[in-house]
């Protein structure tokens, strides 16, 4: 599906746009022309493939809704429309290779292959594709192109299951300013279509354009079929989600006792997304995961001396496959525990400097007499809102926290202190952790976020006073022992599209984090001393 996960080959079509819009901005030589064909040449190979396994997909639709009885003849009416469709567009930008291949001399043999006599020639190219006063073939085409990418995107939106929609572009042929690659190309964003594609363009380099273009148109007619053959069961069922589980006996293990657990794989089908059940319940499933959430409320049972009582849920897991229900039944065992109201004079038994640590203390023996004040050595304290809630602020080594009710003293209770755990630094492009061992392409990412990330368990007992940010830091572009470009940023995000013109692979991108500030709980701010912190990012 569209935004989903490209299978290999839409990654090594991919990967040749890339190779051929690298090729376009190299000077023509015979080396490059020949590059030209071979890229061409796969593609088409690739393209004959792909159309191979489109018409293999409708087969299997039209096998599958006649094995059940024709009810659903409307897909195969909509897949044979679609396939229709393609294959008119597809006919026509064949028709103009040809065309092209003719305008500019034809086919040539050299050692044994084809090849083509106007290999390099560009004016006729441009006089065919463009015309003297844009009247050229490029646009009817561009129109043509689009017309059938707004055909799919349509087709795409109307399936009967909402989950199963496919997000195909309304547009798949650009002018440079809407184009991806080129918009913000000074050099390219003010040319049209046809300027972009056919303009000093050899025509080996206009053929592997075209089929391109019928890359695209293929590769968005698959995931459409792939969708319908989904509507009707004809998918193929491919457990393509793979994913690692533990399924310990006991989470909570004694020290000196074994820890023992199964480890296993898991897989789901990304093709088809099953229904589940809980109790005869209908659960919730996500879409990409494919994983549904248990949920209830647990009631009481006969517990046993321990105050435990065993229970069970069933549940089952049903899809269906090329128009057959499969069912697999699950059955879990849990354990209620009998709930215990404990009140203690503390809640913890250490906290953390500088912190705002708030306690409850409780004496359940002066009942509702109880009236608390509360005094410190090594800490200040905050009375809180409520009966007992009191919040700590150590400033030593460790706190004797005295207790008294209506003036007369309780008693007291010692903590230790812990210093706060530092944070830990982490470099983001985008919303995702950048991997210093191996690196990034070239350019690299056009700006990078500097997070500090507290300690988990710091972060979980305290969240006021976990409030970490990186408030200056140094970018610097380095080529081999020498800066090329130096950014000094006093936000998280800091912009990087300077380097994207001066960056070459095997260069690295330097940051040193200069300065990282704390908010505490109430509200000022710190500055946090974590000594020298380089990250080195790789290009590659």
């Amino acid at each position: 599906m569209a935004g989903g996960k490209e299978t290999p080959r839409q990654k090594m079509i991919g990967m040749m746009y890339l190779v051929l819009t690298a090729l376009l901005a190299l000077q023509v030589s015979s080396a490059i022309i020949q590059k030209f064909i071979q890229l061409d040449n796969s593609l088409m190979n690739l393209n004959r493939q792909t159309t191979e396994e489109n018409v293999a997909v409708i087969n299997r639709i039209k096998k599958t809704v006649a094995d059940e009885g024709n009810k659903d003849k409307a897909v195969v009416d909509r897949a044979d429309l679609v396939h229709k469709k393609t294959e008119e567009i597809l006919s026509k930008i064949n028709k103009l290779r040809e065309e092209m291949i003719v305008a500019t001399g034809g086919y040539d043999v050299e050692e044994g292959h084809k090849t083509y006599k106007g290999a390099k020639e560009e004016e006729k190219v441009a006089i065919m594709m463009l015309g003297p006063t844009k009247q050229g073939k490029a646009y009817p085409l561009k129109k043509d192109l689009n017309e059938y990418a707004s055909f799919l995107k349509q087709a795409g939106q109307n399936m009967r299951d909402p989950n199963n929609k496919v997000e195909v572009p309304g547009q798949i042929a650009f002018d440079g300013k809407d184009h991806p690659l080129f918009k913000n190309d000074p050099d390219q964003r003010n040319k049209d279509f046809g300027e972009l594609n056919f303009a000093n363009t050899p025509l080996v380099a206009a053929l592997a354009v075209m089929a391109q273009q019928e890359s695209e148109i293929l590769k968005y007619e698959g995931e459409i079929l792939a969708a319908l053959a989904k509507e009707v069961g004809a998918a193929d069922l491919k457990f393509d989600q793979v994913t690692a589980m533990v399924r310990p006996t006991s989470k909570v293990v004694a020290a000196g006792t074994k820890y023992e657990a199964e480890l296993f794989l898991t897989a789901s089908a990304s093709s088809i997304t099953p229904t589940m059940t809980c109790e005869g319940r209908d659960l919730v499933v996500d879409a990409s995961t494919k994983r549904g959430k248990v949920q209830f409320t647990v009631t009481p049972g006969a517990y046993d001396k321990d105050g435990n009582a065993k229970k069970k849920w069933k549940g089952a897991i049903k899809f269906n496959f090329r128009g057959k229900d499969t069912i697999f039944p699950v059955e879990e065992e849990y354990i209620v525990a009998r709930p215990v109201i404990q009140v203690q004079s503390a809640s913890v038994n250490a906290l953390y400097k500088n912190c705002g640590n708030e306690l409850n203390v409780q004496v359940p023996a002066l009942g509702s007499t109880y009236s608390p004040s509360f005094r410190a050595d090594g800490a200040s304290v905050i009375a809180g809102g409520q009966k007992g809630i009191v919040t700590v602020i150590p400033t030593g080594a460790k706190v004797n926290l005295y207790v008294s009710s209506n003036g007369n003293a309780i008693g007291s209770q010692e903590f230790k202190v812990r210093l706060i755990p530092k944070p830990t630094i982490e470099c983001l492009a985008g919303r995702t952790p950048v991997n210093e061992k191996t690196g990034v392409p070239a350019p690299g990412p056009r700006s990078l976020q500097m997070k500090a990330v507290p300690d988990e368990s710091f972060a979980a007992f305290l969240p006021k006073d976990a409030r970490y940010k990186v408030s200056e830091w140094d970018c610097i572009l380095v080529r081999g022992k020498r800066p090329v470009a130096t950014n000094n940023f006093k936000t998280e995000v800091g912009n990087l599209s300077n380097f994207a013109s001066a960056a070459q692979p095997g260069d690295r991108i330097l940051i040193e984090v200069k300065k990282v500030t704390r908010t505490n709980f109430l509200n000022k701010v710190e500055e946090v001393n974590l000594g020298t912190v380089i990250k080195n990012i790789p290009l590659h």
